[in-house]
């Protein structure tokens, strides 16, 4: 964990790992960062065994060679800065959109947190940089694509180094484009010349990836709360029963995440006056379709997968990954470390899951336009079927997104292209398994938000049966910036304000407003 206790203050890094919430607080929050005197007296341990190597004619890879498939030929000492700021500058090859401001901080304060090990043999000023750019709000423009997740992030992260040696663009506290160097010399921070191994060091991780990885796992919680509130909304919606949910029929199958969507249900469903109104012995439903029946099993199998993907971010949160590194008995070793599988498979993996979920609540949502399915609700939710479409084509769009997302959740992982005249003959991709994550979340943000939109729609239609207390107070949030039934209605603006009440978690917090905190 990081050892910083103050969640108002700065995020403190010392030479353990810094938390995932930390991650997210620098990433998101524009937390300041500040080096720890531990971490500081690490760095220069190393640095000096780093320093006695460099006066050893014998070389030493990464300290007094060239880099990747040129690493056989012995670099002059006179030559060693010039090769530092070359590797930076070839390296700084990207190309494409900016990658969004939350990644870049996200990616730099995971370096910076690997500096602070002491196992990379950088001087303590490169430390201290990041942590003076990452409070001074300055991020390095960092492009789409240039990684293969092998040797880590090398393009993404020689952009950042970039700046850090007062060159390349970055965008200032305000947004603004611009010089490295300019933006740099108005916070009062002094571009660092880098010494031997310092620019190996500054681009060695797979710190884009952990960060992203970070980011998503946040994200992806808070989504599956909300899948089991909108799932909860439909059952209701639909004259569905509760029944299924109870915990003695989850405990027949012990799996964890499902015994936690059920009782999330349970209780988002209690005392609804809708599901009393057909828990009679004249009851003609027998059993609910899957995607009702079911929604406890999907979502916590999800919750398994994520457990499993804050796991693998946990360990690499602990890791110190460069090449060479220097070993605790001030050896300096070449090591594949670098190599982004673990997290290129649960990126992967996750894309995986977000595509089911949003299936599952694509298909609850159809279910509520059918008026063969939906119990006697009007066509499409219609106002006045025929006149009015309702909420049809509402469906063909999360149909659109849930098609995206199962092409999303094709595995990046498992394709490999070499580079560096074959030295790196086997790469990770899960730079670009993480670049796809983060737009299947945007898409589950949406295709959740759709089906709460429309069974708040269904909910209104049931009156003057009442839902629960706890449906009931998302309708209401809902009901804040969205109009109930009516004649049709301009329809993009409300899916978008609905999107934006699911994305900040308004909609999870108005349910647990009435039911209590949701696992």
């Amino acid at each position: 964990m990081s050892i910083d206790s103050d969640r108002s203050g700065p995020v403190v890094v010392g030479p353990g790992p810094v938390s995932a919430p930390d991650v997210v607080r620098v990433a998101r929050g524009g937390a300041g960062v500040v080096v720890s005197d531990e971490a500081l007296a690490a760095i220069g341990a190393s640095r000096a065994r780093i320093e006695a190597l460099a006066a050893d004619p014998t070389p030493v890879y990464g300290v007094s060679t060239g880099f990747g498939a040129l690493a056989v030929r012995h670099i002059p000492q006179e030559s060693r800065q010039q090769l530092q700021r070359s590797l930076i500058r070839s390296h700084a090859a990207g190309s494409g959109a900016e990658v969004e401001r939350e990644v870049v901080r996200a990616l730099m304060l995971l370096r910076l947190s690997t500096l602070a090990t002491g196992r990379t043999g950088v001087r303590p000023v490169v430390a201290q940089t990041y942590a003076a750019l990452l409070s001074a709000g300055i991020t390095p423009v960092v492009y789409e694509y240039g990684s293969l997740g092998c040797c880590g992030d090398l393009a993404p992260l020689a952009h950042v180094g970039l700046a850090v040696i007062g060159e390349g663009t970055v965008r200032d506290a305000n947004g603004a484009l611009g010089p490295a160097a300019a933006a740099m010399a108005a916070a009062g921070i002094a571009p660092v010349e880098l010494a031997e191994k310092e620019g190996l060091a500054l681009i060695n991780g797979t710190d884009g990836m952990l960060g992203m990885l970070v980011l998503a796992c946040h994200d992806l919680r808070g989504l599956l709360r909300l899948a089991d509130v909108a799932a909860s909304m439909s059952v209701e919606g639909l004259l569905g029963t509760d029944k299924v949910f109870a915990a003695d029929l989850q405990a027949l199958r012990p799996q964890p995440g499902q015994a936690i969507a059920a009782a999330n249900m349970v209780r988002l469903l209690a005392d609804s006056p809708i599901v009393a109104s057909h828990a009679t012995s004249d009851c003609a439903v027998v059993q609910d379709a899957y995607s009702l029946r079911c929604a406890p099993q999907v979502a916590g199998a999800a919750r398994d997968t994520l457990d499993h993907a804050e796991r693998v971010a946990g360990y690499e949160l602990a890791s110190a990954v460069d090449n060479p590194v220097v070993t605790l008995d001030g050896r300096v070793e070449s090591n594949g470390n670098f190599h982004g599988a673990p997290l290129a498979y649960v990126l992967d993996f996750l894309a995986i899951v977000i595509a089911d979920v949003a299936s599952i609540s694509e298909r609850r949502t159809d279910r509520f336009l059918d008026k063969a399915r939906n119990h006697g609700l009007p066509p499409f939710l219609a106002d006045d079927p025929g006149v009015d479409s309702g909420h049809m084509i509402a469906q063909y769009t999360q149909a659109a997104i849930v098609s995206d997302l199962k092409r999303l959740a094709t595995p990046a992982s498992v394709d490999s292209i070499p580079s560096s005249a074959m030295q790196e003959d086997h790469v990770s991709m899960g730079w670009s398994a993480a670049r796809k994550l983060r737009r299947a979340l945007d898409g589950l943000t949406r295709v959740l938000a759709i089906e709460a939109l429309t069974a708040a729609r269904a909910l209104d239609l049931r009156a003057p049966l009442a839902p629960a207390p706890a449906t009931a107070a998302v309708v209401a949030a809902l009901r804040t910036e969205i109009p109930g039934p009516g004649p049709d209605r301009y329809l993009a603006p409300e899916i978008e304000a609905a999107v934006r009440l699911a994305a900040t978690g308004a909609l999870v917090a108005a349910a647990e407003s009435a039911a209590g905190p949701l696992g």
